[in-house]
């Protein structure tokens, strides 16, 4: 008779990664409602006076300034040596262990395998995700910011995003920021589907540990320089 899975606790998430975390969630979510509604303006005021519109772009110039400080603060934290959250993370495919975690979990999606790697921070696909939604967001900011600064075409904003007029025409602009919206929608639909999925799977508490920081898994983490992860997400030599 095989002995029960023993299941030990890590901190994997941090509270400046979870605050950044549900900073991006609501904003996106505001950006997406009131950028549908600029491209689409199908509500109108009860007056002239009542400034509806206004304030829908109010909103969304607010959103677009917490996503941009949310998305940086989190790339800033991702320097703190970390084994979760840290940006070692982000790439996983410069590893062997990675790359072998990354074929298991292509495996997995494709239904060829029902083995998954039983990763205790993010799995190698999804992290690769995470950093191609990373670009969409830079295209975002780019794309966003250029359209705003045309109120004052001899403004310093104007200047620094020049290269942006450069290569695209405002019609493009507006095209690829619309596109954005609906490439982050189709990823948080997935990403919502593959947390369930994961959580399901592995039974670490994947959807718990974004509200309390904290996974279980019966894996040990180890890194190919020898190190591992203490409960804490700290890295610790391993005795060789």
């Amino acid at each position: 008779m095989s002995e029960p899975l023993v299941f030990k606790r890590y901190y994997v998430w941090q509270l400046p990664v979870r605050i950044c975390h549900w900073i991006s969630a609501l904003s996106v979510f505001l950006l997406a409602i009131s950028g549908f509604l600029i491209g689409y303006p199908v509500i109108a005021g009860s007056s002239p006076e009542s400034f509806l519109m206004g304030w829908v772009r109010f909103i969304h110039f607010v959103a677009g300034y917490a996503l941009i400080i949310s998305v940086i603060a989190r790339l800033l934290w991702s320097l703190n040596d970390h084994c979760f959250s840290g940006w070692r993370e982000y790439f996983p495919f410069l590893t062997g262990e990675g790359r072998k975690e990354m074929l298991v979990m292509l495996k997995y999606y494709f239904f060829i395998d029902r083995k998954t790697p039983d990763s205790v921070g993010h799995n190698p696909l999804a992290v690769t995700a995470y950093v191609g939604l990373f670009l969409i967001f830079f295209g975002m900011f780019v794309s966003g910011f250029a359209l705003y600064a045309e109120h004052a075409p001899g403004g310093t904003m104007y200047a620094m995003l020049k290269p942006a007029y450069m290569l695209m025409s405002t019609q493009i602009m507006r095209q690829y920021h619309h596109l954005g919206m609906w490439l982050i929608i189709c990823f948080i639909i997935n990403h919502i589907y593959s947390v369930w999925l994961i959580d399901i799977k592995e039974k670490g508490g994947e959807i718990t540990s974004i509200f309390s920081g904290y996974k279980y898994t019966s894996r040990v983490h180890v890194f190919s320089e020898g190190k591992e992860c203490d409960e804490n997400g700290c890295f610790i030599k391993v005795k060789k």
